[in-house]
């Protein structure tokens, strides 16, 4: 253990109770999950809908990025004009408790809202896409399927492997997992993902991503902590997958210039951000998503994606 990270280490280990008690979530600034119900919105969700329906059936053009030649990425401008697809994050998915804070349920989705949302999504013909599927797309024009989503889960709870995975398999779809090296295979209060949990998800087609060692805002990285946050982690979830790891999520979706062009030199293909603007000059390096809020139903989680990602 590194004397000079206890704080930190304490404060990850912390990080499921913080949450429950509303001090602390992986949402930007910029995010809102009150419930969003306004004619704009709403008329949003009618005009993409109408758009999706459109889309023909085509499958999706698979691409390995590692076989895409660096002439053939396309520029800034090009990314940022592509439509974007919608992204959804989920955290702690399980029942409330009497201790939860109104702000702590903005975060903790209650299994059967968890399940309503899933069917939703599988019954308004979404199909979801891997990392692998979005890099190629943004950056080649890569073939998508009509209606594609991604599906992202932050930390590394348990409850994602026993409860979010099945759930998803259920309806066919695959989700990326974000994991917070420090708590694999801790128990307690909210336990964790253990590596060999980690691997079975893996190894059943879905997507394991970093997400630091200890959630360190990467706003206030200095000295070694590119190496203890960024480069260990990546290294001990290769170490348990087998598989490259290339993708990841910023602790409370906070990020700034410094960190992007050291994300890519340490050889990440997408970085994902929350609800603020992508950077105009490396827009792989924040890509947006929102957090999938606890309260909502399902039908207001969908009128918020669409007017979200309505190329924003």
């Amino acid at each position: 253990m590194r004397t000079q990270k206890f704080i930190p280490f304490v404060a990850a280990v912390c990080l499921s109770v913080l949450i429950s008690s509303g001090l602390v979530g992986c949402q930007s600034k910029g995010s809102d999950t009150s419930e969003t119900t306004d004619s704009t919105t709403t008329a949003d969700a009618s005009r993409t809908a109408e758009t999706a329906d459109s889309t023909t059936e085509a499958a999706a053009t698979v691409v390995d990025p590692a076989k895409i030649p660096a002439s053939k990425i396309a520029d800034a401008a090009t990314i940022l004009a592509r439509p974007q697809v919608p992204i959804l994050c989920y955290h702690q998915i399980r029942d409330w408790r009497p201790s939860d804070s109104k702000t702590a349920k903005d975060y903790i989705i209650p299994v059967a809202a968890f399940k309503e949302q899933m069917q939703m999504l599988a019954d308004s013909g979404y199909h979801t896409i891997s990392p692998d599927q979005l890099y190629a797309y943004l950056t080649t024009g890569a073939t998508l399927p009509a209606k594609p989503i991604m599906l992202t889960f932050d930390d590394g709870d348990l409850d994602q492997y026993e409860v979010a995975a099945p759930e998803l398999e259920k309806h066919g779809f695959k989700g990326s997992f974000f994991i917070m090296t420090v708590a694999i295979g801790r128990r307690g209060k909210q336990p964790y993902m253990d590596k060999a949990q980690i691997k079975d998800l893996s190894d059943r087609g879905h997507t394991i991503g970093a997400h630091t060692w200890d959630h360190h805002n990467v706003k206030k990285y200095q000295g070694d902590d590119w190496k203890t946050q960024i480069e260990e982690p990546n290294a001990k979830l290769e170490s348990i997958t087998g598989k490259p790891v290339k993708y990841f999520a910023y602790p409370f979706g906070l990020w700034n210039k410094q960190a992007l062009p050291e994300l890519q030199k340490r050889g990440y293909l997408l970085a994902f951000s929350l609800a603020d603007k992508r950077d105009d000059q490396m827009p792989l390096y924040t890509v947006r998503r929102i957090i999938a809020g606890g309260q909502w139903k399902a039908k207001t989680m969908y009128r918020n994606m669409i007017g979200s990602f309505d190329n924003k």
